[in-house]
């Protein structure tokens, strides 16, 4: 099934997909839009012309596991992007992504603007890796 992993925020929301198989995620795009109702929009859009079945999206808890405003922010974006789009949307835990992003960048010595440019859709594959490890779990039986 081809699912849709969004990392939120502020002015750029990174975008990723993977195949049918669930195997692979791939960067799909940042999208830069701060209005909520318009990114929503955006991003359901995006999830039609993808044909996507289920949108993840990156739901930042602090290091302790608590939830603070950016968390809130995600679970109403997620709500409305369910009723934007009509598909399953899930919330994941995206503790360590943007860190894991940067990492990949460094290793590819990705720079300055181009760095800017895709680092969201970077950690936005990264946070739809970690759900997909974790669904290939589920199905063989394996606890996270």
């Amino acid at each position: 099934m081809k699912i849709l992993a969004v990392d939120l925020g502020m002015a750029r929301t990174g975008l990723a997909v993977c195949d049918e198989g669930e195997v692979l995620a791939s960067p799909v795009r940042v999208v830069a839009q701060r209005n909520r109702e318009r990114l929503a929009e955006a991003v359901a859009q995006e999830a039609k012309t993808l044909a996507v079945k289920q949108i993840v999206v990156g739901l930042p808890r602090n290091m302790d596991g608590s939830e603070g405003e950016s968390a809130q922010n995600a679970r109403k974006f997620a709500e409305l992007l369910k009723a934007q789009s009509g598909l399953p949307v899930e919330l994941w835990d995206e503790r360590g992504t943007t860190i894991t992003a940067h990492g990949y960048l460094n290793d590819t010595d990705t720079r300055g603007k181009k760095r800017k440019a895709v680092i969201d859709a970077v950690a936005a594959t990264v946070i739809l890796q970690d759900y997909l490890a974790f669904r290939r779990n589920q199905k063989n039986g394996k606890r996270p």
